[in-house]
């Protein structure tokens, strides 16, 4: 219980926090936008970089920790087409949203804190392994669905290019990418510049979950409830449990790595889900429900996670 609350409370208290502010008109839009500027290019690269360099590495590649997660979230994807197609008549482009819409993880702004604090420092690495991939894996199908369904049809190359030129420009996988290449050359820093790092990355917890409130008091529940708590129960109940029998049942991967990729798999909507309905004006209303609803709903059902995966 007490590993609950360390891991919950903190986290979900600085949303709130943050939604209060940018609600109670405390913080102006251009301080957020300046908040999340720091968050992202500056506060979690350090502390990526830095925890990820000083991370004892597997010796192998966890590839079924890999199909794990992904061959849920992908399942979930499928299962939100279907959705979309079968129970609210959606086009092409609509199913492809969808997909993204139930199977994509707020792994940055509400993973990397809730996993850390739940699981310990021993869950760097595959947390970061999902942090790294997860736009590489399923950016491009929803891509595809939604260039196809708009008459705008790409070759694989086509959509992967991009993708990969924007993960290469990304500070997060920037910072990754480095910690690993300091980790695998046993690379070390003068003093005074880890100082600096340490104290950049230590800041990037607490400013990225109220970064996270502070945006979410931008977006509302805007209709299509429907639509969106089938695409949410998608994402915050069958997905988890789709990754825990591919990873404990399947695959038998250890617990620490099973429980990551529970955990990873059961947060809610990731906000780029929403980006993605906004750049494509198509399915806005839905993907904005499910991503407030989902972060508000996820306190319960990621504190039962917890409890379930810690419970020994």
């Amino acid at each position: 219980m007490s590993t609950l609350f360390e891991a919950i409370l903190p986290v979900f208290g600085l949303v709130v926090v943050g939604y209060a502010a940018v609600r109670l008109r405390w913080l102006a839009d251009d301080a957020v936008r300046g908040l999340s500027l720091f968050v992202f290019n500056f506060a979690l690269p350090a502390m990526l970089f830095r925890t990820l360099a000083r991370t004892q590495l597997p010796e192998r590649m966890e590839w079924a920790f890999l199909l794990s997660f992904y061959g849920a979230a992908l399942i979930v994807f499928g299962f939100g087409m279907v959705v979309a197609r079968r129970g609210f008549g959606r086009p092409l482009q609509g199913q492809g949203l969808a997909g993204l819409t139930a199977s994509y993880s707020n792994t940055v702004l509400l993973g990397i804190p809730i996993v850390l604090a739940a699981l310990g420092d021993d869950a760097a690495v595959p947390l970061f392994l999902i942090v790294a991939t997860q736009n590489l894996i399923l950016f491009p199908p929803a891509t595809a669905m939604i260039e196809a369904g708009l008459g705008g049809e790409k070759s694989l190359r086509g959509l992967l290019a991009p993708t990969l030129m924007a993960m290469g420009r990304n500070p997060i996988v920037v910072g990754l990418t480095a910690g690993l290449v300091f980790n695998l050359l046993n690379l070390g820093m003068p003093g005074p510049v880890d100082s600096v790092v340490a104290a950049l990355g230590s800041a990037a917890i607490p400013t990225a979950t109220f970064a996270l409130g502070a945006t979410l008091a931008r977006y509302r529940i805007s209709g299509a409830i429907g639509e969106a708590s089938l695409l949410i129960g998608g994402k915050l109940l069958l997905q988890p449990l789709i990754a825990w029998l591919l990873a404990a049942l399947v695959f038998d991967l250890e617990p620490l790595w099973t429980s990551v990729a529970v955990l990873m798999a059961g947060l809610p909507t990731g906000i780029n889900a929403y980006l993605f309905a906004e750049r494509y004006d198509h399915g806005v209303a839905t993907s904005a429900t499910a991503v407030v609803v989902s972060t508000g709903l996820s306190v319960g059902t990621l504190s039962i996670l917890i409890l379930l995966l810690t419970a020994r």
